[in-house]
């Protein structure tokens, strides 16, 4: 069962902590969740499992930054939230989605336990302008059976920031190279890649 709204304000402070709260985001069985001013993009051509693909920070002015097709962006919540008892999930939110703007490709799915800001692995259908600070999604809660082993990864437990994928670490033990590392083959190459894929 999923709870309802007034449920997940009877939570609060408890089994449920979303700070900042505000009571305008909460819908009837969900609250909206809004978007950090910044990004991060991926500066490699090839993604790879086994490495710490390097990322580059782009911020979301207050005019608004315009997302490119085909490209992965990810973002993160304004707000941090921590569930006990219950299973969190996020979603886009309807209005989002009808703009052509996934929130997540595959990762809405929490686990009872996790405490941290939600990164979003955004992808736009066709260009469209994002702002930071707007509802750009929900989080429900879902009742869980059975006896309960919180959540507690070292990977995105607590994080405090967009994460991107720390997947290297269950295919590389041992080995966790500086993701920021230069380039080799020409100092602002980095640099022209991530303003191409920003415009």
């Amino acid at each position: 069962m999923i709870l309802s709204g007034n449920e997940i304000r009877n939570h609060l402070g408890r089994n449920i902590i979303i700070d900042p709260f505000d009571d305008k985001n909460l819908n009837p069985n969900s609250y909206n969740l809004s978007l950090h001013d910044e990004l991060l993009v991926y500066e490699e051509v090839v993604l790879d499992m086994r490495k710490s693909n390097r990322v580059t920070r782009v911020a979301i002015p207050e005019e608004g930054l315009v997302l490119a097709p085909n490209q992965l962006y990810l973002g993160r919540t304004s707000e941090r939230t921590e569930t006990h008892n219950f299973v969190p999930m996020i979603e886009g939110r309807s209005s989002i989605g009808r703009l052509g703007l996934f929130v997540h490709v595959t990762a809405g799915f929490g686990d009872v336990g996790f405490c941290g800001y939600w990164t979003l692995e955004m992808f736009a259908v066709q260009p469209v302008k994002i702002y930071p600070g707007v509802a750009i999604c929900q989080i429900f809660f879902h009742q869980i059976a059975g006896d309960i082993t919180e959540y507690s990864s070292s990977k995105y437990q607590n994080n405090r920031d967009i994460q991107p994928s720390l997947m290297f670490r269950e295919l590389s033990e041992g080995q966790e190279p500086n993701p920021q590392l230069e380039f080799t083959f020409g100092a602002d190459s980095g640099r022209r890649l991530s303003q191409t894929a920003v415009r």
